[in-house]
């Protein structure tokens, strides 16, 4: 397999498993962990996204990990 196939497969690993859990009431929206592991996950899907590409997606996951980043530093302000 790819290593591009693996890394993507990761990122969607990583956003599901996130939104899973927060379904599931594990994981509040607002928790630093569910807000990293989305960040994560859509960082990898952009990386491939740009590989590929894919501009559409890559907005998407642009715009996903920068409302994450934004959710874990309002977090981390508001900790204060």
């Amino acid at each position: 397999m790819p290593v591009i196939q693996i890394i993507s497969l990761l990122g969607a690993a990583l956003i599901l498993l996130a939104f899973a859990l927060q379904q599931r009431g594990r994981w509040e929206a607002t928790m630093p962990r569910y807000l990293w592991t989305n960040f994560a996950g859509a960082s990898l899907l952009g990386v491939v996204a740009a590989v590929e590409r894919q501009w559409g997606f890559l907005l998407l996951e642009l715009v996903w990990a920068g409302v994450s980043l934004y959710g874990v530093c309002r977090q981390g302000s508001s900790a204060r």
